[in-house]
C-alpha cells in the first residue's frame, strides 16, 4: 500500500503525468514496503535489497540506504546516527550541487557567460581576487575545466594525476584552508596544464562556485535555495560553516552540504527527470545529459561536470548510463535512467553527524550501537568491509541486482 496524500494528487504530477513527490511535511513519498507490492509496482527483490542494506552497514559507522524506482521510495533503512531527517556533512556529494547550480546558472544569465563551460575565468570579469595571476597557465583554465577536474590543480592528499588513463604520482601540497577558503583555492598549484590531465582537486569546484557568486550576485546556499530546495519542497538544510569559533563566510563549493536523506533523494530525482520537477524546468536539460557521459573537457578519466559515470563499464555489474557522485566517509547519490533509479547511500563517522556544523537543530535519539563500531577484515572468505567509492560501486552493483524487470 502506498501513501495517502493530504494534497490534491496534481500536485505531484507533471504535465505529462510524471510523479513527483510532495514536501515529507505534505506526505512525502509514495512508499512500498511489502515484498510483493515492491516486486508488482516497482519490480524489484526485497531480498536483495536488504543484502545490499546489510552490505551497507559494513561500510561505514553510521549510514542507510535509500532507494527509488519508479516513483516509488521502495527501500528506507538507517543505522547509527543516521535517520530520515539527519543533516550530517555529505563531505564532496556537495561537489554534484555545486555543478548542477553552475548548470542552472549557465543558461539563467547566458548575457553574462555567453561562452558557457568554455569561458576562460581566470580574468578581472570573472575572478578579479585572482589577479595578478600566481601561475600565467592559470589564463587558460576554463569553467568545464574546473567542473570535470581536468584544470591542472594539484589533487589533494595522495590523490595522483590522470592522463589519458594512465596514473601519474603526485606529492601533497597545501590545498583548502577553510580559514582563507577563496585566496586558497584559487592559489593552490597546478601539476599541468588546463586540460592536459585529471586530478580530483576540491579547489576546482570552489572556484567555480566563486565564478557563480559573481555571476549571480547570491551566495552558492542561497542560490540552490531558491533554485533547487524550495521548489522541490527541501525540509531543513544548509552547509557545514560553522568550525569550533570560526564561521565560514561562504559555502564550499567543494560540498559539505547537509539535506535531508528524502530530500538528497529528491536532488537525484529531478537530474533522472532530466532537471525536471512537476511543470518547471528547473535545471537546463542539456547541461544533464552531460553528466553521464565522457566529456571532451575531460578526456582522460570518466569524471564529468562533478560526476563519475560509467560510460567505460567499469563498475562491472551497473548499467552503462549510471552516473553518482561520492563523498568522503561513504555518501553517495546516484542516477540509473536505464533502470529508473535513485539511489541515496549515507555513510559517515560521528564527527560527521555533529549538528554545531550546520546549525540545525536534531532531535533523533541515538542509542549508542555503534560507537565502537570497526571495520571487518577482507579474507579470501569475505568482502570485509569497502569503505570509500569501492563500497559505493558495490551497493551500486546490489542494488542494480535487485532489479527484476
Amino acid at each position: 500500500m502506498f501513501l495517502l496524500w493530504p494534497v490534491s494528487m496534481m500536485t505531484c504530477l507533471g504535465l505529462a503525468g510524471e510523479y513527483f513527490p510532495p514536501p515529507d511535511s505534505q506526505g512525502g513519498w509514495r512508499q512500498l514496503q511489502e515484498a510483493a507490492e515492491i516486486r508488482k509496482l516497482a519490480g524489484m527483490d526485497l531480498n536483495r535489497l536488504n543484502q545490499a542494506f546489510e552490505f551497507t552497514q559494513r561500510c561505514s559507522q553510521n549510514g542507510g540506504l535509500l532507494v527509488v524506482r519508479h516513483g516509488y521510495l521502495v527501500y528506507e533503512k538507517y543505522f547509527g546516527r543516521a535517520h530520515r531527517n539527519a543533516n550530517p556533512d555529505m563531505a564532496s556529494t556537495g561537489k554534484a550541487f555545486t555543478s548542477i547550480a553552475c548548470g542552472i546558472m549557465l543558461n539563467e544569465f547566458q548575457d553574462k557567460i555567453p561562452d558557457g563551460l568554455n569561458t576562460r575565468v581566470f580574468t578581472d570579469r570573472y575572478l578579479p581576487e585572482a589577479l595578478p595571476l600566481d601561475d600565467t597557465r592559470k589564463a587558460e583554465i576554463n569553467l568545464g575545466q574546473l567542473l570535470c577536474m581536468s584544470a591542472g590543480y594539484h589533487g589533494e592528499g595522495s590523490s595522483p594525476g590522470v592522463v589519458f588513463g594512465r596514473v601519474v604520482p603526485l606529492s601533497p601540497v597545501s590545498g583548502q584552508n577553510i580559514h582563507d577558503l577563496d585566496v586558497s583555492s584559487i592559489r593552490t598549484v597546478l601539476w599541468t596544464n588546463a586540460g592536459a590531465g585529471y586530478s580530483y582537486s576540491s579547489p576546482a569546484p570552489h572556484i567555480a562556485s566563486i565564478v557563480l557568486r559573481r555571476i549571480t550576485g547570491m551566495e552558492l546556499q542561497d542560490y540552490i535555495n531558491e533554485r533547487l530546495a524550495k521548489p522541490m519542497g527541501w525540509g531543513s538544510w544548509g552547509y557545514c560553516l560553522h568550525h569550533g569559533d570560526f564561521t565560514m563566510p561562504h559555502a564550499n563549493g567543494a560540498g559539505s552540504t547537509a539535506l535531508h536523506a528524502t530530500d538528497a533523494l529528491r536532488f537525484g530525482y529531478c537530474l533522472l527527470h532530466q532537471g525536471k520537477w512537476n511543470e518547471r524546468q528547473l535545471v537546463p536539460a542539456d547541461y544533464v545529459a552531460l553528466c553521464n557521459k565522457p566529456s571532451p573537457f575531460n578526456p582522460h578519466t570518466p569524471f564529468t561536470l562533478m560526476f563519475e559515470n560509467n560510460s567505460d563499464g567499469h563498475v562491472a555489474g551497473a548499467p552503462g548510463d549510471a552516473y553518482y557522485k561520492s563523498g568522503a566517509g561513504g555518501f553517495g547519490i546516484f542516477i540509473v535512467p536505464s533502470l529508473d533509479i535513485v539511489i541515496y547511500k549515507l555513510g559517515g563517522n560521528d564527527g560527521q553527524y555533529n549538528p554545531d556544523l550546520t546549525g540545525i537543530p536534531q532531535s533523533f535519539a541515538y542509542d549508542g550501537s555503534r560507537t565502537n563500531w570497526k571495520p571487518i577484515p577482507r579474507t579470501p572468505f569475505n568482502e570485509g568491509s569497502m569503505g570509500g567509492d569501492d563500497g559505493l560501486r558495490r551497493v551500486l552493483e546490489m542494488v542494480s541486482a535487485a532489479v527484476m524487470n
